[in-house]
């Protein structure tokens, strides 16, 4: 099933445990991938894209969210 839900900085924030300033960092640096939607200049993610990120990002190995 595809969940296609758009999170902002703080929906991905909350689901890898960090704060909304550190994710709008990896984007600052090139590591998220683009947004999927993006209204009144604010990015948004499909749940989806967050989540396969997650799982191939580097230095997830073992790593459960």
């Amino acid at each position: 099933m595809t969940d296609r839900r758009l999170w902002s900085y703080k929906e991905i924030a909350a689901h890898i445990r960090v704060q909304p300033d550190t994710v709008r960092s990896y984007r600052k640096h090139g590591l998220l991938p683009h947004p999927d939607h993006v209204e009144g200049g604010r990015p948004y993610w499909r749940a989806d894209t967050i989540r396969a990120w997650v799982a191939n990002r580097p230095g997830n190995r073992g790593r459960r969210s």
